[in-house]
């Protein structure tokens, strides 16, 4: 449907286009103010240099057009009793967000020094992209805001997100035209396959082109109307167009495309909640075209700015040292008529606020802006019914994650009739052996089903597209919006949203900081499918090193867990779910794994986050031990304890201390981290002047960055992947990247004082065990039967 200012809708009264218009230009004036002026709000008195801020910054391009979404969205929110809920894609468009959570109340009740008179107006103006202000972006410090304003690509699968399980809220999600260039945000017009009528709340795209990027023109913009038509319509959507450039024309255009938009959404779900319907309906998306800076200024130093991409960030730049430049301002603001939109004190007018919502109905008010408001504890089931029995370490064998599965399956079915939890993923659920959830729910699934098809569901909470960046949008918005959820990923693939997760970290720290904002469920991964099982796959499914990157991240905020068997696992995933305001990154193994430890002991361990193995090593607690041998994870526990075993046997005179460490963090110094040791702990636990062997997960120099401060660090001698991959055995996995039981073993006799010369054909014997391992790999295609049939003997 094409709602073009030559054939709009006469929808709108002249009082009601009056009022909207006089909203929309308030919004414009503030948002100006805000990247111009640090004095002078109400232009009471002609403006001068020193009521410009030194330093010009933010971004104008977006803003009239957003100011205009949002004037239209509080006509409808008010006039519909909407739950309502924007998500503002459009990187920088800071200055309109604020300005209108100003112009309705919620920004004063956040922060009540910034009044709604000419003091607070003079306050919102200076903050704004200054020294001890607030970000030029839509931001966490943004009251209703759960998107960062710099996450281009994500808006879309943040909306929809947000509008799961939450059935009577729509979210309208403003895509701006460069950010729809992104593969993310392409990819996540496939969600409304995911979305249930029934059961989810609406989502109405609003594609804002506006022509121009930075400093190019934008694509989607420069399709004509007809093969946009078909772009869209092929994504399952009915477009809704509006353009124009003379004001009171678009009003009318857009209200009439908004009240569309919404008759067609409530027509949607009233078919599915009371009628029945089955079939996958068409959603609406709003096309509104308008110039670039509309209402700024014509032209600047001779060259056209609005509706060109010169007028993306400051159109006038030199406004303290060129006269020109400040009596354009001046014009452009007075244009506006900020006399007939503010009282004589700086507070909106009435006939501004006339459509405006109030209280929660408000955008920047809304609770499904501050998810935690809305959060309930998750109902998670005592471990002891999950747990595998252990009644002697390293007796029997269990697939972690499976096991993992039983317990996820029955909270996937306490939450059933409150529907606040997701299992999302791409496209793995089943092959990291997760697949016990389908017993409580199925795979969310608007499309046809054909016969062989399984564990298909229209109502189902575990989702599965085969897009890591829209699994991660869903959860982010999910979760930011009130709910609890886990991301299942191979561990190679999780990086693909590595700027993702940077922006929902630097979210949760600066939410951490605001007092008005409730703490949400944290972002839970589990990497599964790891380096050291990915033989099968070969190199390219080789990389554990999103630990790394995460590790970067804000301490406060960041957690990493290698839990090294089943009852660990549950023991980490369940402390994960309960937690607040984390990213937690889980990696554990899907293949069969050695129990190590009962639920209890378990529990203990992981409570440590890092603790002595006093049945696996072979110190008596007489003296120091000769040796430490440390790991982290489940294949590199396996191979310390497999190396400390060859240690009691060739080598039974030696002192060997087995150390495990399940909390990464708390390698770090105690000043660096909320979980890290202090000198005296890690000194107690690794020694301060012995040799350290330590078998890690992933890339070994993560080990000595953490541990680089620490007294015995030149003692610290760590195994682990160091990008040596290919398609082969499990065990030639080890070998190649030479962490390895039998290597272990050779660091120790290496390191420890004396070993060298007393146990030199020990070490041979090692030797000619890998080489053995090559030729018979190479001969018969599976490990050798002492590595594949090895078992724990314990002291034996």
């Amino acid at each position: 449907m094409s709602v073009d200012t030559q054939q709009a809708s006469r929808g709108l009264t002249d009082e009601e286009l009056a009022g909207l218009d006089a909203h929309w230009r308030a919004a414009n004036y503030l948002s100006v103010g805000q990247i111009y002026l640090m004095a002078n709000p109400l232009l009471t008195e002609p403006l001068r240099p020193e009521h410009v801020k030194p330093r010009l910054l933010g971004h104008w391009g977006t803003s009239p057009g957003l100011n205009l979404v949002h004037t239209h969205l509080n006509r409808v929110i008010k006039a519909r009793d909407l739950d309502a809920l924007c998500i503002w894609g459009p990187g920088h468009g800071g200055p309109a967000v604020l300005a209108n959570s100003w112009l309705e109340g919620s920004y004063t009740e956040t922060y009540p020094d910034i009044t709604r008179d000419a003091t607070g107006m003079a306050r919102l103006f200076k903050q704004f992209s200054f020294p001890g202000g607030v970000p030029s972006h839509v931001a966490p410090e943004t009251p209703g805001s759960i998107h960062e304003g710099g996450e281009l690509g994500y808006s879309l699968s943040h909306a929809y997100g947000a509008a799961f399980d939450h059935p009577g809220l729509v979210v309208a999600c403003v895509i701006g035209d460069g950010e729809a260039e992104t593969g993310p945000l392409a990819t996540s017009w496939h969600s409304n396959k995911f979305l249930d009528p029934a059961g989810d709340g609406a989502v109405l795209p609003i594609l804002h082109l506006n022509g121009y990027k930075i400093a190019n023109p934008t694509v989607l913009a420069r399709l004509p109307e007809a093969e946009l038509d078909e772009l869209l319509r092929g994504y399952g959507h009915d477009p809704i167009h509006v353009t124009g450039d003379d004001p009171a024309a678009v009003h009318r255009a857009m209200a009439h495309a908004m009240d569309t938009a919404l008759d067609r959404i409530a027509a949607i779900q009233r078919a599915a909640r009371e009628e029945g319907a089955t079939s996958r309906p068409r959603w609406p998306v709003i096309v509104l075209r308008t110039p670039k800076g509309w209402t700024g200024p014509a032209e600047v130093d001779g060259l056209p700015v609005e509706n060109t991409w010169r007028a993306h960030q400051v159109p006038l730049s030199a406004v303290r040292t060129d006269p020109e430049h400040l009596r354009q301002l001046e014009q452009w603001l007075r244009s506006y008529r900020p006399e007939e939109l503010f009282d004589d004190d700086g507070a909106p007018r009435p006939d501004v606020l006339a459509a405006a919502p109030a209280g929660p109905r408000r955008l920047g008010a809304s609770p499904f802006a501050n998810g935690g408001l809305l959060l309930r504890e998750l109902p998670l089931p005592p471990l002891e019914k999950y747990a595998v029995p252990v009644d002697e370490p390293g007796a029997s064998t269990h697939e972690p994650t499976r096991v993992l599965g039983d317990l996820l399956r029955d909270v996937m079915d306490a939450t059933s009739d409150r529907r606040d939890f997701r299992l999302v993923g791409p496209d793995e659920t089943a092959s990291n052996r997760l697949q016990a959830v389908y017993a409580a729910s199925g795979k969310a699934w608007q499309e046809r089903t054909l016969p062989v098809d399984e564990n298909l569901d229209r109502h189902g909470r575990v989702m599965e597209i085969l897009s890591e960046h829209t699994c991660q949008g869903w959860l982010e918005g999910y979760l930011l919006t009130g709910r609890h959820g886990l991301f299942s990923c191979y561990e190679a693939f999780v990086h693909i949203v590595d700027s993702m997760v940077n922006q929902h970290v630097k979210w949760l720290r600066v939410t951490r900081r605001l007092p008005w904002r409730a703490p949400i469920a944290s972002l839970n991964y589990l990497l599964t499918s790891h380096v050291w099982r990915q033989d099968h796959n070969g190199f390219s499914h080789q990389d554990p090193g999103f630990v790394d990157h995460i590790l970067n991240k804000s301490p406060e905020a960041v957690r990493v867990y290698l839990p090294p068997d089943a009852n660990t696992l549950l023991s980490v995933a369940d402390h994960a779910l309960r937690s607040r305001d984390y990213v937690n990154v889980i990696v554990a193994g899907k293949q069969p794994c050695f129990d190590w430890l009962s639920m209890e002991q378990a529990r203990v361990h992981c409570a440590r986050g890092a603790g002595i193995w006093d049945w696996a090593g072979t110190e008596d607690g007489t003296r120091e031990p000769d040796v430490v041998l440390a790991c982290a994870g489940d294949v590199p526990t396996q191979e310390v304890l497999a190396a400390a075993q060859l240690v009691r046997r060739h080598l039974p005179a030696l002192a060997v201390r087995v150390v495990n460490v399940v909390d990464i963090a708390r390698l770090l110094p105690s000043g660096e981290h909320p979980h890290g040791m202090s000198d005296f702990e890690y000194d107690g636990l690794f020694t301060a002047d012995k040799p350290v062997v330590f078998a890690y997960h992933g890339y070994p120099w993560l080990i000595h960055r953490l541990a680089y401060r620490r007294t015995g660090h030149a003692h610290l001698h760590v195994r682990g992947y160091k990008e040596i991959g290919t398609t082969t055995t499990p065990f030639d996995m080890v070998i190649g990247n030479d962490m390895d039981r039998y290597r272990l073993v050779m660091d120790v006799i290496d390191r420890v004082p004396g070993l060298a010369v007393r146990a030199a054909a020990v070490r041979q014997r090692m030797e000619d065990a890998r080489l053995r391992h090559h030729d018979w790999i190479r001969e018969h295609g599976v490990d050798l039967p002492e590595v594949a049939d090895w078992s724990w003997e314990g002291s034996k």
